[in-house]
């Protein structure tokens, strides 16, 4: 069977950075996740934090584990300045569908893995994997301040997914990449709304871009601090040092990084659910978009608050909410 190497040339040219590390319980990823959840900083968010006792063990996910392998695909790429007119901005990861690039990538490594006769399956923005630590037991990242998975050279603007396989790839773990944050605050600092206070433990109750990704509306103060944001927040990513060499150095197309919100508002809602399947959106349900668009309208300049008159007394509570705060 082909090593590492060979299964690396397989996605190298797509430009995804693969290595491995031992198939074991991530036991300490699994104590944080139970006390923080317990403390309550994941609000209401579930995906790898609801079932640590199956997306803390690789060594389970695969019958017989014996190889995490990790993939990086980087997504750094210059911010372009805003179009005219009202927009709202999304963040990087957000701007194409990486994840889908990296799923197709790494289903050529599942399928090299199973031509030889070893099991293999392929865990990308997975419910059932902590893909982030993953990729630090592999030696590819450390995790900043911010809590996002750094990469040396990439920053922290990296898809990240996972091949765990039976094939012995590797026969120890990497050396693990030091910690690189040092005293450096920039992050905690420049968080507008306290989600980072405590350093390296991010509170979801007080993030930007969960409450773009919530069911329920931001608080008054977070909804402002939104700014022109319609999903995500890249703010702590932004400002950080291991960032600005890779943004630099890109030569990628921006991809969306803005929307119309005139269009967001005025788009039929099949559309938008085909358009924006990228997003995790509560239900599938274009209303949050729409919501969240609001949000941005009334942000910005007032000479626009005429798009959101439609929503007045539209009989959607949730819409009729977000656009009272472009007045009646």
């Amino acid at each position: 069977m082909g090593g590492l190497d060979d299964l690396a040339a397989l996605v190298r040219e797509e430009g995804v950075i693969l290595a491995a590390a031992p198939a074991a319980p991530y036991a300490d990823t699994e104590a944080a996740i139970r006390d923080r959840r317990a403390r309550g900083l994941f609000a209401d968010m579930r995906f790898t934090m609801h079932q640590p006792e199956r997306s803390c063990h690789p060594e389970l996910a695969v019958r017989d584990a014996r190889t995490v392998i990790s993939a990086l695909l980087p997504v750094a790429a210059p911010d372009p300045p805003p179009p005219a007119g009202p927009v709202g901005r999304l963040p990087r990861y957000a701007r194409g569908d990486p994840y889908s690039r990296l799923r197709l990538a790494l289903d050529r490594v599942r399928d090299a893995l199973r031509a030889e006769g070893a099991r293999a399956g392929v865990f990308v923005d997975h419910n059932m994997h902590v893909d982030r630590e993953g990729a630090r037991r592999a030696g590819q990242t450390f995790y900043g301040r911010n809590t996002m998975a750094i990469a040396p050279g990439l920053g922290s603007f990296v898809a990240i997914g996972t091949v765990i396989t039976d094939a012995a790839l590797v026969a120890v773990a990497p050396a693990p990449v030091r910690d690189g944050c040092g005293s450096c605050r920039l992050c905690v600092e420049a968080c507008p709304t306290g989600a980072l206070d405590e350093p390296g433990v991010l509170d979801a109750r007080r993030c930007l871009s969960y409450w773009t990704q919530s069911v329920d509306d931001a608080p008054v103060d977070f909804a402002a601090a939104l700014g022109d944001r319609v999903y995500g927040c890249d703010i702590c990513q932004d400002v950080c040092p291991w960032n600005s060499g890779p943004q630099r150095r890109s030569t990628a197309a921006p991809g969306e990084a803005f929307v119309s919100l005139a269009d967001w508002l005025q788009a039929p809602d099949a559309d938008l659910r085909e358009r924006y399947d990228r997003l995790y959106v509560p239900d599938r349900d274009p209303r949050y978009l729409r919501r969240n668009a609001l949000v941005a309208l009334s942000n910005g300049d007032p000479a626009h608050h005429a798009l959101a008159e439609p929503f007045h007394g539209c009989g959607d509570p949730l819409l009729e909410r977000a656009a009272r705060r472009c007045g009646s």
